[in-house]
């Protein structure tokens, strides 16, 4: 959340919400003038009627996208259909690879190559959303869970704020086929190899 604040969108940020009281990212969105709510989740009997409290947190703002940044609450299909096309949320890994937590500890257990971080459009199914942006990073063989996300996290810092910016210029949509369209976008010529082909032949 605090790299998004740094980016200087070009968006209004209305409102910062948590379900930790004590969250620092409160404290931070309120030394920049920007409004801030705390909705206990422990309070409440359920998660649903946590989620109206959040709805209805939500729906006097009439924000064009709800931007997800570290809110570690599943979301029920009902909540997030409601908000269809305005979820967003950045993922520690190469969706549709690992899903859910401790990403970077089942990449290093997997013997992948290659990790990264996705960002997409929310949908009842966890971490399964139309993926608009993902960024990749080398495995390398000496990472700890801890090396691996903080290069993960350096990419996060990246893309997020980028998709950000193409959602605010109106390029992103959702296409017939479920997946998404980014108006004037180019692919990179080249390809992220690890180990590094040219290096070993």
């Amino acid at each position: 959340m605090e790299a998004l604040l740094r980016a200087n969108l070009p968006a209004q940020i209305g409102l910062v919400i948590s379900n930790d009281p004590a969250a620092s990212g409160l404290v931070t969105a309120k030394a920049q003038g920007i409004a801030t709510l705390a909705i206990n989740h422990r309070q409440f009997e359920t998660r649903a009627a946590f989620e109206v409290a959040l709805a209805q947190a939500l729906d006097q703002y009439q924000a064009d996208y709800i931007v997800l940044a570290g809110f570690m609450r599943v979301l029920t299909a009902e909540f997030v259909n409601r908000y269809y096309g305005k979820l967003i949320n950045i993922h520690p890994s190469l969706l549709p690879a690992f899903p859910g937590l401790h990403t970077h500890r089942q990449a290093l257990a997997s013997g992948v190559r290659i990790h990264g971080c996705s960002v997409h459009f929310v949908t009842p199914q966890l971490d399964h959303g139309p993926i608009i942006a993902q960024a990749a990073v080398a495995v390398h063989n000496n990472d700890t869970e801890d090396s691996l996300a903080a290069r993960v996290l350096q990419q996060e810092h990246q893309i997020y704020p980028q998709v950000l910016r193409w959602l605010c210029a109106d390029r992103v949509s959702i296409n017939a086929q479920g997946g998404v369209d980014i108006a004037n976008a180019s692919a990179p010529h080249g390809a992220l190899q690890s180990p590094a082909i040219a290096q070993i032949n």
